[in-house]
């Protein structure tokens, strides 16, 4: 009971401060993860009751976020306007978990291939919370920020297939009965798409022909659109497949429906979103961050510092050849790839799927890429987003594309079209 009255009482504290804190090196999920930690270290947390609360917390909160992420984002505009983030996911991703499995294999060579294959797709996603001092700094480029929160909207829902497809290789290659695990992994990745679509699309649908006739209102609407993303999920899994696809799936379908006329997603996003999220960081921080320090080894330590100084900033710098983008811009992009929750909730969802050997050693690996990317990312972000500013100032192209993609880190209202026609 005392720690969560402690809990309310520095939550309620930290709101008050939250704005002016956003332009420091002190973060949100910095701040939470680092609320859990010490309420477990000094026992006022039940470490049980917290890691029980913290598998439906952390479910809900992908859940809903990457509904919400994926409804936010305009599939015409990115396919024709955004350059950089296209790039990035489409060619620095599936790079970023190459790079990241050959590190996995040299620096844990008693893994097999797949678990190397997991643990780099697990810390291939990007979550911009945990550097709102770039995202939302208007000393950089607005061109940037968009293309960064756009690709941490993204990456998460594209890495979730590799994420599910190599945790069923995993345990296929450890069961006798492999067949089946392998059926299991395709039903999970192929059906959760159909589902999710199909469940996004009729909702847009319905919620357009209500508001053409004056049935509903936006306080409505909301609670429609989050029982939409819980109906996906559960739709999905009644049929074999997976119910985080299906989320992200409905999303994109919902939100090419709608188009921007659910005014709910964005104002969710920044205000029950946000709880939805330090909720589960303060739970990462009392259930499994303790453990996960405990256990830090060398080789984990290395492999974490490769994914972050060496595999990402590679893999964006090469996604990125060919275009306009500066050796600057290559070099900023490829630092701020901060891991955040998608890493750490990934592994939590796969963690009971694969033999012990693998699944506490990956969720171990992945609970302590999230803190150290906070600790990291969270020191460098403003420092590093006025570098940038100074640097790109006098170069960056002026304007940005006709249609941003917003995502839960960017509600910034639309820019104007591009003179070069690029766009991110």
């Amino acid at each position: 009971m005392l720690g969560f009255f402690i809990v309310c009482i520095l939550s309620a504290a930290f709101t008050m401060v939250a704005h002016r804190m956003a332009s420091t090196i002190v973060t949100p999920p910095m701040v939470f993860l680092l609320i859990g930690a010490l309420l477990a270290a000094g026992g006022l947390t039940d470490p049980h009751l917290a890691e029980s609360l913290l598998h439906p917390v952390a479910e809900i909160t992908l859940v809903v976020l990457l509904f919400l992420d994926a409804s936010q984002i305009d599939l015409r505009a990115f396919r024709h306007q955004h350059i950089w983030p296209t790039r990035m996911l489409l060619i620095g991703l599936p790079m970023a978990v190459a790079l990241g499995t050959l590190a996995g294999m040299l620096l844990m060579p008693a893994w097999p291939f797949f678990a190397a294959a997991l643990a780099a797709a697990i810390l291939a996603p990007t979550d911009a919370a945990l550097g709102q001092a770039v995202v939302s700094n208007p000393d950089v480029p607005d061109r940037a920020r968009r293309a960064l929160t756009v690709e941490s909207g993204l990456n998460d829902g594209l890495a979730l297939p590799a994420v599910l497809f190599f945790a069923s290789m995993l345990a296929a290659s450890e069961s006798a009965d492999a067949t089946n695990w392998l059926a299991f992994g395709a039903g999970q990745i192929l059906l959760g798409p159909l589902a999710g679509a199909a469940i996004g699309a009729a909702g847009g649908s319905v919620l357009l022909l209500a508001k053409k006739y004056k049935t509903t209102s936006e306080l409505y609407e909301g609670v429609g659109a989050l029982a939409l993303a819980g109906a996906a999920y559960l739709g999905a899994s009644l049929i074999g497949g997976n119910g985080f696809i299906s989320a992200f799936a409905a999303g994109l379908a919902f939100g090419a429906i709608v188009r921007g006329a659910c005014a709910f997603v964005y104002e969710f996003t920044e205000s029950e979103g946000q709880l939805l999220a330090w909720s589960a960081f303060l739970l990462l921080g009392a259930a499994v961050v303790p453990e996960a320090v405990a256990h830090l080894t060398l080789p984990m330590f290395a492999l974490i510092m490769v994914s972050l100084f060496v595999v990402r900033p590679l893999a964006i710098w090469v996604s990125l050849l060919g275009t306009d983008a500066t050796a600057t811009t290559r070099i900023f992009f490829g630092w701020f790839g901060p891991r955040g929750l998608a890493t750490a909730l990934f592994a939590l969802l796969v963690v009971d799927q694969i033999a012990h050997d693998f699944a506490e050693p990956i969720l171990h690996l992945a609970v302590n890429a999230v803190w150290i990317s906070a600790l990291l990312h969270g020191v460098t972000a403003a420092p590093a987003a006025r570098w940038y500013g100074a640097k790109e100032a006098g170069m960056a192209p002026i304007g940005c594309s006709a249609k941003p993609l917003v995502t839960r880190m960017d509600t910034a209202r639309p820019a104007e079209p591009s003179p070069d026609g690029q766009g991110e």
